[in-house]
């Protein structure tokens, strides 16, 4: 009789061990599965196009020409548009959800414009024409990543080759240009989405000043005709492309 109780209660004791491993397989929690997270560390190269304004300024301040019309103080400031797009290149490093980078951009720009001085009449006739027309920057960039969103500000160095010229066609005839780099600083904003692990499209805008510099208009004629001149501020929005080399995703758990 001992030897069948005890044989009886390592049965019943083997069978509550046996559903109680059941239970516990049933109810185990599923493992965690990976959620995948843009990476934005790397070198990138790319293009962009859009619009760019320039306001530009020249004030005379020497005269000594026979054709020249303005006098010291004399001067003139417009603003013309165009087209903006170039190419850039660059590199960032991620940590975390901060995002740092370093850029440079070569862009070309259509801003030009023409100015004609009636300050002594009509007959008068200094015709003035002004053209930027490319420009490099070199700036840092700073971030913040949503997954494969970027929303970024940058700033840093710009630089600008601008030219003024002069025309005069009555009473006395002579004309002068100059072309002159300008440089300056630049400061921006813009939101990039990483639509593959490796293209990139992005919106910008940026804003730069510049130096002024002396421009000699006088040409082969006797004397000078000098202008402090510069192009005050030039300020772009451009779509951006960009090919992001070696970008695997990350997995986070």
């Amino acid at each position: 009789m001992k030897k069948i109780a005890l044989a009886a209660t390592a049965l019943a004791i083997g069978t509550v061990s046996a559903s109680a491993a059941d239970m516990a397989a049933r109810y185990t929690k599923a493992p965690v599965a990976p959620v995948a997270v843009y990476n934005w560390g790397g070198f990138y190269i790319g293009g962009h196009v859009g619009g760019g304004w320039t306001n530009q300024e020249w004030v005379n301040t020497a005269n000594t020409t026979l054709f020249g019309d303005l006098s010291p103080g004399n001067g003139f400031r417009q603003r013309g548009s165009g087209v903006f797009g170039g190419g850039h290149v660059g590199y960032n490093w991620q940590a975390s959800n901060f995002v740092f980078g370093l850029e440079g951009t070569v862009s070309g720009l259509d801003n030009h414009g023409t100015v004609l001085n009636t300050v002594f009449g009509a007959g008068l006739d200094d015709r003035f024409s002004w053209r930027a027309d490319w420009m490099a920057t070199i700036t840092g960039r700073a971030g913040i990543a949503v997954n494969n969103n970027l929303f970024y500000v940058r700033g840093g160095y710009a630089g600008v080759n601008n030219r003024l010229s002069v025309v005069d066609a009555v009473p006395v005839t002579g004309s002068g240009s100059q072309t002159q780099w300008h440089n300056g600083w630049t400061v921006g904003a813009g939101w990039e989405y990483g639509f593959t692990p490796n293209w990139i499209f992005g919106l910008e805008y940026n804003y730069a000043a510049f130096e002024t510099k002396s421009y000699q208009l006088d040409g082969v004629a006797a004397g000078l005709y000098t202008f402090d001149a510069k192009p005050r501020d030039i300020q772009s929005a451009v779509i951006r492309l960009s090919y992001k080399f070696g970008a695997p995703v990350v997995a986070r758990y």
